[in-house]
């Protein structure tokens, strides 16, 4: 099994690990996950791995059709051989920039309480789809209800559940077109604040910022309709 280290602690940006697989198509399986695998409408992580004097660079991670986590070289190069211990580095500065976006985004949700119909996440934006028949009107009131939310410097944790409780509670569940990861007994959910200050909790697997505050600012962009009820809302991180 492999040990899933981004989900241990999104803040580990280096470590070491063990070469256990190659994919036929020339990916790599460690034995210690610390690059995120594509998923849930956050990129793979991309980065660098070290072993005797030779550096090979990974451009994505994915998730195999056997292996939870597989890294995609940027190049065809040699592959470190199976057995081989290797450092791991991930490229920090976009890892970051996706988990403030996509903490950004769980809020997006609360100041639109609306089902989700879609989303993604990159290094410079973020987005989601919400079934609203009808723009907002006010797309800076939006902007600032978010950016209030941020503001209040909120604990970012998370608690699991098991897949029987969460068929028992729907309504923690906002995406219409994504359900979430299930069947392995657990599910893991996110929560936005503690106890009375508690805005959000649902169900999520990608990588998040520990407080909001980290987030900084950020603007609402371009609302675009996405057919007869859909529309999109473009999330922007001001730095």
């Amino acid at each position: 099994m492999t040990e899933l280290l981004f989900r241990e602690d999104a803040y580990l940006r280096d470590t070491q690990a063990t070469v256990t697989a190659h994919t036929p198509e020339g990916g790599i399986v460690l034995d210690r996950a610390l690059f995120y695998p594509t998923g849930g409408g956050q990129p793979g992580d991309s980065g660098a791995i070290h072993w005797d004097q030779t550096t090979l660079k990974i451009a994505t991670t994915v998730k195999g059709e056997k292996e939870p986590v597989v890294l995609v070289p940027a190049e065809p190069a040699a592959l470190p051989p199976i057995g081989a211990e290797v450092a791991q580095t991930l490229d920090w500065d976009r890892r970051y920039r996706h988990m403030r976006i996509h903490t950004a985004l769980h809020l997006l949700s609360v100041v639109v309480p609306l089902p989700v119909t879609g989303g993604s996440i990159s290094s410079e934006k973020g987005r989601l789809d919400f079934d609203m028949p009808e723009a907002p009107e006010d797309k800076e009131a939006l902007t600032d209800a978010l950016n209030a939310l941020i503001e209040q410097d909120l604990v970012v944790s998370e608690s699991w559940i098991t897949d029987e409780e969460l068929v028992a509670n729907p309504g923690l569940v906002k995406t219409m077109s994504v359900k979430p990861p299930m069947g392995a007994g657990q599910v893991r959910l996110v929560r936005i604040g503690q106890g009375d200050d508690q805005v959000d909790l649902q169900p999520c697997g990608g990588t998040h910022v520990a407080r909001t505050g980290e987030i900084g600012r950020v603007r609402i962009g371009k609302i675009e309709k996405k057919g007869r009820q859909n529309r999109r809302v473009n999330l922007l991180l001001d730095d």
